[in-house]
């Protein structure tokens, strides 16, 4: 097909569709949800942590976690573990998190059989090489966030730019897509936290009092972690 990029090496396509088209002929796949899932994942494994996605259902999450002996991180304003990446600077060796999410998570439980791991620009680089080491057919998705009217996709900025930071370190021949994402992160290599801020989804987490997240989210390569899904969760 067209548009499953088959003739490149390094893909990139978005959400859940794109998911669905690339996965089935890649060796890897890489998840990249900047604001939060990923981020939260990456810092969370670093850390010794192992986490678990799941689906946006706080009541079902909380009665999964206390099945398996995990704690159910909350929503982004709420409980010692949240969507607020800070939060996870707080996580022990050992620990075993349910994290819910409608994007990140929802697009690893997608995943299927093939191996799958979580990117962000906090792990850009440890991500990239670990996908190397798994294969040479790697699709990099953009997770989006969703418009409130519809559900329907909306590509976001800090998941083009997640992408394009990993993307910068594959080697391969990369999909027009896969380039385009790798010159936008190049642009904005030099200002990140800046463009965070002041792109949509960064307004919405700095009216909301969450400026701090800003910081940990643009921490490039600051984890040396490629968190990849094994058994239901994230770990090492």
């Amino acid at each position: 097909m067209i548009f499953d990029q088959s003739i490149f090496d390094i893909r990139c396509e978005w959400g859940e569709n794109g998911l669905k088209s690339l996965s089935p002929i890649s060796d890897v796949i890489i998840i990249v949800d900047v604001m939060s899932f990923s981020t939260c994942v990456s810092i969370a494994v670093s850390r010794g942590a192992v986490v678990y996605p799941f689906l946006l259902n706080r009541d079902k999450a909380k009665e999964f976690a206390d099945s398996i002996g995990a704690i159910a991180a909350q929503a982004r304003a709420g409980g010692l573990y949240s969507l607020s990446p800070r939060t996870m600077l707080k996580v022990e060796p050992g620990m075993k998190l349910v994290l819910p999410s409608g994007n990140g998570a929802k697009l690893s439980l997608l995943a299927g059989e093939t191996p799958c791991l979580a990117g962000s620009l906090r792990n850009a680089k440890a991500v990239a090489m670990k996908a190397m080491s798994l294969g040479h057919r790697i699709s990099v998705i953009p997770a989006g966030e969703r418009w409130k009217q519809d559900e329907s996709l909306r590509p976001a900025f800090e998941d083009w730019i997640g992408a394009g930071a990993i993307i910068s370190n594959l080697v391969g021949n990369k999909s027009t897509e896969a380039q385009t994402a790798e010159a936008i992160y190049h642009h904005f290599s030099q200002k990140l936290s800046e463009a965070l801020s002041s792109c949509s989804s960064g307004r919405e987490l700095v009216a909301a009092g969450f400026q701090s997240d800003i910081a940990s989210i643009a921490e490039l390569d600051a984890d040396n972690a490629a968190p990849i899904l094994r058994n239901g969760y994230y770990s090492k």
